[in-house]
């Protein structure tokens, strides 16, 4: 990255984070620039990797019915990188992060009913170099940025 990231980019960051599907026409009105120059700001900060992607956000009945828990894992330590590899390959693994604590990783794991959350949660468990699990259903999101 060249230089920090300005107000202006920060503000720009904020809405795009909001929708990233907002023309940079809605964008340019609501920054007050013009469009030429957020497109180049766009652009400058991909180009910067401050803007790594764009993602797809679930939505209706779809994003109703689906159940999410956040899993502790702890993992043998000279199984880590097979265990990574192994949660990697399950789909239902949202995301995995690599944590301090008792635990080693906490896993954002997402299913379509809790019948299906629970044959994963064992499946994860059954792991190879997994020593124990610990689960924490959502039971209902407040936000999400």
């Amino acid at each position: 990255m060249d230089k920090p990231v300005s107000a202006q980019d920060q503000r720009l960051l904020l809405l795009l984070r909001q929708n990233a599907r907002t023309s940079v026409s809605e964008l340019a009105r609501a920054l007050n620039l013009s469009r030429s120059t957020v497109q180049n700001r766009i652009v400058r900060l991909e180009a910067n990797g401050v803007i790594k992607g764009y993602s797809l956000e679930l939505g209706g009945a779809y994003s109703t019915n689906r159940v999410e828990a956040h899993v502790s894992i702890k993992v043998r330590q000279k199984l880590t990188a097979r265990t990574n590899a192994a949660l990697e390959q399950i789909h239902h693994v949202a995301q995995l992060f690599s944590v301090s604590g008792e635990y080693d990783l906490i896993a954002i794991v997402q299913a379509q009913s809790l019948e299906e959350l629970s044959t994963v949660l064992d499946d994860i468990g059954n792991l190879e170099g997994v020593e124990r699990t610990n689960s924490a259903v959502v039971l209902e999101t407040k936000f999400k940025r």
